[in-house]
């Protein structure tokens, strides 16, 4: 809980969906889940001053697209909760990556308001209900469920394409595809088959990372990422940032699944 007047200093961690099932979409046009979600030692930053105002986005990573209006997550995070600040938001998450860095960053704006009403942090997405919570959870409904599990020490390889996806054009595509083509893909992500036919190119990330570690990835989310388990040394990855497919570049980052502290 911030002190009025002072300054506050807010994580922002990224969470992976390890596995995800698309139940159905309900009469109210929202999508029924079924996840498995973990916190990862990725994080955006958040300096939010009581006194301030307005949202100022400083990229620590590769630049994209993020709105600095009413329509930022953060903005509007502040807005459902009734408080007016100033946010200095350092993003390392990538954008349209599909490790939920505008849903950690509201969360982190909740959790600075003292909100911790998921049905609250739910009306702002499907994954801001989880990173208000953290840790290890299994996510149902439209993801205001949150069922906090075993905290697990797993270690994986992303692979960050140049290139972003719209979670809302996915959702889309999924309403469009037939029920053998939902589930079709060979991993846990029912919105892979989808995420391809918004981008195909994806398939050649997919295809790069599998043959450079003998393991077939998973797609994060909605994607752009795609991940593998293990440790860069164990997947033959070890000194390599990148990897290089069609001439363009993909950042490869190591990271590790975090167990948030209890109080």
């Amino acid at each position: 809980m911030s002190v009025v007047g002072s300054p506050a200093r807010v994580s922002a961690p990224a969470k992976l969906t390890l596995s995800l099932r698309v139940l159905g979409r309900r009469p109210d046009g929202f999508h029924e889940l079924d996840a498995e979600m973990v916190e990862l030692d990725l994080a955006d930053e958040l300096v939010i001053d009581p006194a301030g105002e307005g949202v100022e986005v400083i990229f620590e990573g590769p630049r994209a697209p993020v709105p600095t209006g009413p329509d930022n997550l953060v903005a509007r995070a502040l807005a459902a909760v009734g408080r007016q600040a100033g946010v200095r938001l350092l993003k390392r998450i990538p954008v349209g990556g599909g490790l939920g860095g505008g849903s950690a960053d509201a969360a982190a704006v909740l959790r600075w308001a003292g909100c911790s009403d998921l049905t609250v942090a739910s009306r702002l997405g499907a994954d801001v209900p989880f990173c208000v919570v953290g840790g290890r959870a299994r996510v149902r409904g439209v993801g205001e469920r949150v069922e906090p599990l075993a905290p697990v020490d797993r270690s994986f390889v992303l692979l960050l394409p140049p290139l972003a996806i719209n979670t809302a054009a996915v959702y889309q595509a999924w309403d469009s595809l037939s029920p053998a083509e939902r589930h079709a893909s060979e991993g846990t992500n029912d919105l892979e088959a989808a995420a391809l036919r918004v981008q195909p190119a994806l398939a050649r990330w997919r295809d790069a990372l599998c043959e450079r570690t003998g393991q077939r990835p998973c797609l994060a989310g909605s994607g752009s990422s795609w991940f593998v388990e293990g440790t860069p040394e164990a997947l033959g990855l070890e000194g390599a940032d990148h990897l290089v497919v069609g001439g363009e570049s993909g950042r490869l980052l190591a990271v590790r699944t975090v167990a948030r502290p209890k109080g």
